[in-house]
């Protein structure tokens, strides 16, 4: 059977474009490596029924954010509790980075206002003192997945100013983000638990390799992070060498994720933000005993080291940030660690320095056969509703290509 359309990918961008192409008449296969939709958003429900907890994508940033259309019920992410930082090994309110010079998120203000930044290292645009460089660098480590070295200026600058036009309120569907995915995927022919090893092509016919069998179409649409491309995982004949280049050049930034249970329950409800890069971002709720790790860049790997050595590891790590948590049991309840996940090689795909043409060139379809989408097809650093954004874009290729 030869079908209109494979798409390679059920995250956001490949079930929105799958859904606009069968909006459009066509027939589809979405063909999806894990044994769930959903991509790099994963939502971790507590067995009582507590609030969930993200352990992917965090936030609906804004309320002019697509991702408010697709259906889920949204609602505003609270911002009541305890902000802290942990700068120099001490646990300090998060007002100290204020005192202690321009705070981090001053810091990006002036970034997005500033008209003249160029592509070049971030690292370079830092100033201040030691302290508030520090607690800066981390900032954007664990905003963006990179360090500030990698990070383009101008990229992070025009993912600042992106996010702006859509609001800075942030929200969450009531069933939590997965929800997302599920709206998307409704009606939707996916295969789930098929990873696919290889694309091979000629104008207007595409064969795709899975677990040994082969998908036959008229189209392709790849919405896999480049990554995985680049890395072998998926072998994709005839790809010209500017998209090769491409896929090298848009390698994703460490994440790893994880709930832990905390034998007492949370005295409090707060967020800790280690600018000592241990441990990324620390949340916890008042009268819950789960806490939750969001980690990317170098602490990624101090989160999964402590993952992997043992309770005395885990439990030194997350007491640095949480007092109370101190001599409580600590149990590994979930863990999303991005970045040993072979389907997404990492957090998300930063604006790295020199490379702001990679989007671009990742994003051109190729002989009107191969199309491409996700949020590394996003020439401003873009979040979920990018890569959702990505896919309706992708999807309007395959159709007009496929009505001549």
């Amino acid at each position: 059977m030869l079908m209109d359309t494979v798409v390679i990918g059920a995250g956001v961008s490949g079930l929105a474009c799958a859904r606009r192409l069968v909006e459009n008449g066509l027939d589809v296969t979405v063909l999806e490596a894990r044994n769930r939709i959903g991509g790099r958003i994963e939502t971790f429900h507590p067995a009582d029924g507590g609030p969930s907890l993200e352990l992917g994508a965090q936030v609906v940033h804004g309320d002019h954010n697509p991702l408010h259309n697709v259906g889920a019920e949204m609602r505003p992410v609270p911002r009541a509790g305890q902000a802290r930082v942990i700068i120099g090994g001490r646990l300090c309110p998060m007002g100290i980075l204020a005192r202690a010079g321009k705070p981090p998120w001053a810091l990006e203000a002036m970034l997005a206002a500033d008209g003249d930044v160029g592509d070049a290292p971030l690292a370079g645009w830092l100033g201040g003192n030691p302290v508030a460089r520090l607690a800066a660098a981390e900032w954007f480590r664990q905003n963006w997945a990179a360090d500030p070295a990698e990070l383009s200026a101008a990229g992070v600058a025009a993912g600042l100013r992106a996010d702006a036009t859509i609001g800075d309120q942030e929200f969450l569907p009531a069933e939590g983000y997965a929800a997302v995915p599920a709206r998307l995927a409704a009606g939707l022919r996916i295969k789930a638990g098929c990873a696919v090893s290889e694309v091979s092509w000629s104008p207007g016919r595409v064969e795709v390799t899975c677990d040994g069998t082969s998908v036959s179409g008229r189209t392709v649409v790849v919405t896999v992070p480049p990554q995985v491309v680049a890395a072998g995982r998926l072998s994709m004949s005839a790809l010209p060498p500017r998209k090769r280049q491409a896929a090298g050049a848009l390698l994703p930034g460490d994440g790893c994720c994880a709930v832990l249970t905390i034998g007492t329950p949370a005295p409090e409800t707060a967020v800790v933000f280690d600018a000592d890069g241990a441990t990324g971002f620390v949340r916890c709720r008042e009268g819950r005993p789960e806490v939750l790790v969001v980690a990317k860049a170098a602490a990624a790997a101090s989160v999964r080291a402590a993952l992997t050595a043992g309770d005395g590891a885990l439990a030194g790590l997350i007491g640095r940030a949480l007092p109370w948590a101190r001599g409580a049991p600590v149990a590994i309840t979930q863990v999303s660690d991005w970045g040993s996940d072979p389907w997404s090689g990492g957090a998300f795909a930063f604006p790295r320095a020199g490379a702001l043409w990679a989007p671009a060139a990742w994003a051109e379809p190729v002989a009107d056969t191969v199309f491409f989408a996700g949020e590394a097809t996003c020439e401003r650093p873009a979040r979920v509703h990018g890569a959702m954004e990505s896919g309706i874009r992708a999807a309007e290729e395959v159709a007009e290509v496929l009505s001549r």
